[in-house]
């Protein structure tokens, strides 16, 4: 197949930044594009040959757009699984696979696979609904504290809630969901993994990720983690197996924990290009959103090492602040060495709203966090 400069078509579900930034690699390639999404003011609109606006859920939407193209891939998991499933049976590639995006879709069957697949996780619980939940606590048969999280939809934060007493159960929707058990852990890190559709297989260095301690939004992506190194290889040898289980195609990246006594724990997984992976595009030797489209055209895998240590740090917006967004002070960290930002190009900020990310690169992991640290307290994403 000749995907350059021909009439070969890639579809892609979802418009968002993720999207936005594949097709920067699409278009350095000259694969033609067409992208649905619901918002018609959707990041990836000017990148793509073709932007529908429409509901990724929505059966006949996403079944109609598949007809348009020659192969189909996502930047976002909450897609209709039926249509693919049609899609796939009439012949079109799907990547990553319905069958894999089913066990990743909800989180509680997400959990179960690992448990299935003896993949070191934290216990877990599986509840249809608060009702459920409650009678669980009432038999002493779940117990204060534990990490309660939607089954479904969750993202960013969303849809996670770290219960201690009942006061935390009360404004928590009545939704399929589980409960797991908190994990003492030193750092939260992140594997992404690269699959071709042959079988092609490379991981990314471990990242390390530091978090806001209100929004539960990642703060500061750190690559290489700074943790040692039979750790990094412990995680990256269960980031491949977890890959293999879900005989993922594209990008798979699994987030860990790190635990007191340095055991690995497989947190959750995102089936696609991922917020830890964005320090790729400037410091490392192929960016994961290149990987990505690699690898579901069964293209050789370009190398996943870093040039460079490399920091990325989220923008997001201001608490207080919503409507029409303005960045301050994007010129003086723009006048900083090593310093690229990356904005997403969405019109209208709102408290702890992703807006984009800034990546510091540089030869000293010391000085790239301490560059990180000035960035963050610099640049500011409020509104008029």
């Amino acid at each position: 197949m000749n995907y350059f400069s021909s009439d070969f078509k890639l579809g892609i579900l979802g418009g968002g930044q993720l999207g936005k930034m594949l097709l920067t690699e699409t278009r350095k390639f000259d694969i033609q594009t067409v992208v649905l999404d619901p918002s018609a003011e959707a990041p990836s609109r000017f990148g793509c040959n073709a932007f529908y606006k429409g509901s990724l859920i929505d059966y006949d939407t996403v079944y109609q757009l598949g007809k348009m193209v020659d192969l189909l891939t996502i930047e976002i998991e909450n897609v209709n699984l039926e249509a693919l499933e049609k899609l796939e049976e009439e012949g079109l590639p799907v990547y990553p696979s319905p069958q894999t995006l089913r066990l990743i879709q909800n989180k509680g069957k997400q959990k179960d696979f690992y448990v299935k697949h003896n993949i070191p996780t934290s216990k877990h619980q599986r509840f249809v609904g608060l009702d459920d939940l409650h009678q669980a606590l009432n038999k002493d048969e779940l117990d204060f504290p534990f990490v309660w999280k939607s089954a479904q939809g969750g993202y960013d934060g969303n849809g996670v809630q770290i219960c201690r007493s009942a006061m935390d159960l009360v404004n928590l929707p009545d939704v399929e969901c589980l409960a797991e058990d908190m994990v003492p852990f030193k750092n939260e890190l992140a594997v992404i993994v690269a699959r071709s559709t042959s079988g092609e297989i490379k991981t990314y260095p471990v990242v390390e990720m530091e978090f806001h301690p209100e929004a539960n939004q990642v703060e500061y992506v750190i690559c290489p983690a700074r943790i040692d190194e039979t750790v990094a290889k412990k995680a990256r040898e269960i980031a491949l197996k977890v890959s293999e289980a879900f005989n993922h195609v594209g990008l798979l990246a699994v987030e860990m924990f790190q635990t007191e006594n340095d055991e690995i724990l497989v947190n959750e997984v995102a089936p696609r290009p991922h917020n830890s992976g964005h320090y790729s595009i400037e410091a490392s030797y192929t960016s994961q959103f290149e990987n990505h489209i690699r690898a579901i055209l069964d293209l050789p895998l370009g190398n996943t090492d870093s040039k460079v240590a490399g920091i990325m740090v989220n923008l997001v917006g201001e608490e207080g602040y919503s409507g029409q967004v303005v960045y301050e002070n994007i010129e003086k960290i723009m006048a900083i060495d090593g310093v690229t930002p990356h904005i997403y190009g969405k019109r209208e900020t709102r408290p702890f709203r992703k807006m984009g990310h800034v990546t510091i690169v540089n030869e000293d992991m010391t000085e790239a966090r301490r560059v990180a640290e000035e960035v963050k307290n610099s640049i500011k994403v409020i509104s008029i």
